[in-house]
């Protein structure tokens, strides 16, 4: 298939491109930059020139492929509920240059919206409307999508992560070096969902090929990593010490992840794995924080 890639040089995106390309299929990836453009050739993808700023510029590309894997979003969290409001303009666009052409659609979103009883895995069966991250805009726009008629499914992400980056821990650990110390929020058992970046390219190409309208795909090989381990290979890997923090200063601390640092997101994969045969081998989310160059990190 000729593929659409939106994200096509970030950290996931970039990782599927080969993915999609090693299993024979062509790839049209979208960058507004020289350096995405010339990091795309080098990829073997052909250059698609366009701006989640300018929703119609990514319908136009949608409408040159055979398959659209939609992976780009604005992670400024300063502006989180900004951001997800353009993936909703964004998933809008392309779904209207896709409707009624049975072409798939794989739109991403967060395994946090799969959430169910507290304490209990998300799963891929469920949809958490009310779910208090606005993050379920791409979920609600999907769905709004595929009533005029886009075979649509969703790629649920937990945090994903190599010995470079690791979803919202990346920030996390960008706060904790500003103050000195790591934190986690009380006794520190709130859990979150990971997976290693090769196994998430794999998965987007497995529900590409195997593409069903209609689902929700999740992406995790960890169903739950606590935040006191999480802290405490940070704490380790930045030389600093490790503390528990009361509500009242998680606001003070963590800025802008406030929300999400008291959430408890555990989140299942077993459907995904039983339906797509996905089963991912990469190291897990503690084990690349424990190899993880911090130094490096820093600049």
């Amino acid at each position: 298939m000729r593929v659409f890639l939106t994200g096509a040089t970030g950290f996931i995106g970039s990782k599927i491109v080969p993915e999609l390309i090693n299993a024979g299929h062509e790839v049209l990836g979208l960058t507004r930059s020289e350096d995405g453009a010339a990091a795309l050739v080098r990829a073997g993808a052909e250059v698609y020139r366009g701006s989640l700023e300018d929703p119609q510029t990514l319908a136009r590309g949608a409408s040159q492929a055979d398959a659209v894997i939609h992976t780009a979003f604005d992670h400024d969290f300063t502006n989180f509920v900004a951001n997800c409001e353009k993936d909703r303009r964004v998933i809008e666009a392309i779904g209207g240059a896709l409707a009624g052409s049975n072409k798939p659609f794989l739109i991403t979103s967060g395994s946090g919206m799969g959430s169910g009883a507290p304490g209990e895995p998300a799963l891929e069966r469920q949809f958490d409307r009310n779910n208090s991250n606005p993050r379920k805009l791409s979920e609600l726009a999907g769905e709004a999508v595929a009533a005029k008629g886009v075979s649509l499914a969703v790629v649920r992400l937990p945090q994903v992560h190599d010995t470079k980056k690791q979803g919202l821990i990346s920030p996390m650990i960008e706060i904790a070096r500003a103050h000195g110390f790591v934190a986690y929020v009380g006794d520190g058992k709130e859990r979150w969902a990971a997976a290693h970046v090769s196994d998430v390219a794999r998965l987007y190409r497995l529900a590409l090929e195997k593409h069903e309208a209609g689902v929700r795909y999740h992406a995790v090989a960890e169903e739950g990593v606590s935040m006191r381990q999480v802290a405490e290979a940070v704490g380790l890997g930045l030389g600093v010490p490790v503390r528990s923090l009361s509500l009242e200063q998680v606001a003070d601390y963590f800025g802008p992840l406030a929300h999400f640092a008291t959430l408890d997101m555990p989140a299942s994969s077993e459907w995904t794995r039983n339906t797509l045969g996905w089963n991912p081998t990469g190291p897990s989310l503690i084990s690349d924080l424990q190899r993880m160059n911090y130094t490096a990190a820093a600049h």
